[in-house]
């Protein structure tokens, strides 16, 4: 088994960070350190893995506030869209490749929640980070109409390009497991069982009042 993948509770908001790795090449990236990253530094160590990048799925602070505790022990580069509100020192674009020793890592842009966020998949392994673009049972939040329609996009391509067996890992801990499927999600998620964009918005609009009266967490 060469593969590592590790979802580590990493303090905040119930935030969590991810540690993938290839076992043979001993390498690895920490996505998302958050608040306590030596937690996975101490992971990687135990793994016997070199973490060469940082990655972050977006810019909010419960997510980067590790970037610099992390790349001053490991010397590891930071890796985020290019167009993350702290310059990074790897800029992404979508569509791109890095590679975790045999493993490629295809990064989807994925704006709504925020303009910058990303979506970190493992085509052959079927994985899916998904940050805060979609949790178990609901999807990240966001400030306006527009940001609402971005995110409906971008969840539409997620569920258009990546099989249904993709398993999902979110950024916090937000449902009733850590993780789940995207073959999961379509069936029990409500913001994905939505018809249409004004189902949706509205969804936004009355969440509060919708898990109140579905007894949802």
């Amino acid at each position: 088994m060469n593969f590592i993948l590790e979802q580590i509770r990493i303090g905040g908001d119930r935030n969590f960070a991810y540690l993938l790795g290839d076992r043979a090449a001993r390498a690895a990236v920490v996505i998302d350190p958050s608040f306590h990253p030596r937690l996975a530094l101490e992971r990687a160590r135990a793994q016997g893995l070199a973490i060469t990048h940082i990655l972050n799925t977006h810019g909010h602070g419960d997510h980067v506030n590790g970037n610099g505790e992390l790349k001053r022990e490991t010397g590891a580069r930071i890796a985020a869209w290019r167009g993350a509100p702290l310059p990074p020192d790897l800029p992404l674009e979508d569509g791109e490749v890095l590679a975790i020793g045999a493993y490629q890592l295809r990064v989807l842009h994925v704006p709504g929640h925020c303009d910058d966020h990303l979506l970190f998949h493992l085509p052959e392994l079927k994985v899916a980070i998904t940050g805060d673009l979609l949790f178990v049972g609901k999807i990240g939040g966001t400030s306006s109409e527009s940001d609402a329609r971005r995110e409906h996009d971008s969840l539409r391509r997620v569920l258009a390009e990546l099989p249904a067996e993709t398993t999902v890992w979110p950024g916090h801990d937000y449902g009733c497991r850590p993780s789940s499927t995207l073959a999961l999600e379509r069936l029990t998620n409500p913001f994905l069982l939505a018809q249409d964009i004004g189902e949706f918005l509205r969804l936004k609009r009355d969440w509060t009042a919708f898990k109140a009266e579905h007894g949802l967490i």
